[in-house]
């Protein structure tokens, strides 16, 4: 996992078990309104890790707040990302600095039922790098995280129509000119980390 992140980015996984709603400061917990356990236990395990990655910048006993968006809150200074699928969650966390934004996805290592992928896919993507069964998987992953990553800084809801991914060249582009870089793995799940530069001009 850590190899397909920046150098700055801190990145983990966690396999959802019984009890990690646990996890969840009592300030999270009150700003998390979904009652089903197992949506609770994903956002307590997601936020254990942050909290573990947060710890190795110096950062303790921060509460990652839920926003009415559903995006998390973090603290001054940091920027990252959180994301579940049934099985694991993930985190993403770094410093503000060189990247300006970032955002994760995690999916099923398994094909993308062809519905689905009819709805994600634009004829301006690329995706001939990537494995044949699993690239619409990685496709998806690819425009959740990206969607992630740019939203917080143009404040725009996006469509999958509205990125364009690039899976050879490891990039992916919005309809707002905002232009990501990707970094994936398969193995054990499909993650993929999308991270904005800070424009250096």
């Amino acid at each position: 996992m850590a190899a397909i992140a920046p150098s700055g980015v801190r990145i983990g996984c966690r396999l959802i078990g019984e009890g990690d709603e646990a996890h969840l400061l009592p300030g999270e917990a009150h700003s998390i309104p979904a009652r089903q356990p197992g949506m609770r236990r994903a956002s307590g395990a997601a936020r254990w890790i942050a909290h573990g990655l947060l710890a190795e910048l110096g950062v303790g006993d921060a509460a990652i707040l839920r926003t009415p968006s559903g995006a998390p809150v973090w603290p001054e200074g940091i920027m990252g990302s959180l994301a579940h699928d049934d099985d694991m969650a993930v985190a993403a966390v770094a410093p503000v600095g060189d990247i300006a934004s970032l955002g994760i996805d995690v999916e099923p290592a398994q094909p993308l039922p062809d519905d689905i992928l009819a709805l994600v896919t634009t004829p301006a993507d690329r995706t001939d790098a990537a494995d044949r069964h699993l690239a619409g998987r990685i496709l998806f992953a690819a425009k959740e995280a990206v969607y992630k990553a740019v939203y917080p800084l143009d404040r725009e809801v996006l469509g999958y129509e509205d990125i364009t991914v690039d899976l050879n060249a490891g990039r992916a582009t919005t309809k707002t000119g905002r232009k990501a870089r990707l970094a994936y793995c398969v193995v054990p799940r499909v993650v993929v980390l999308a991270f904005i530069e800070k424009d250096r001009g």
